[in-house]
């Protein structure tokens, strides 16, 4: 039996958000926490609009923000 140690779901993009965007997540977790009253696909649009990240990794960063906050 094996034990698969790898991270999934939206932590799985952390790596690369870090690395393509120069900040840690901590710090798109604080802009979100600027517009926590949109909908889960308006705050993927204000990513992408306003700080230029790509859908996927938006998309990660809400989706796994949400489901951390219930």
């Amino acid at each position: 039996m094996t034990t698969d140690t790898r991270i999934k779901g939206p932590a799985s993009y952390f790596p690369s958000i870090e690395k393509t965007y120069g900040q840690p997540v901590s710090h798109w977790f604080a802009v979100l926490d600027t517009v926590k009253d949109l909908k889960h696909m308006e705050q993927v649009a204000f990513l992408k609009t306003e700080h230029q990240l790509g859908h996927g990794h938006a998309n990660a960063l809400v989706a796994y923000l949400r489901a951390k906050n219930g």
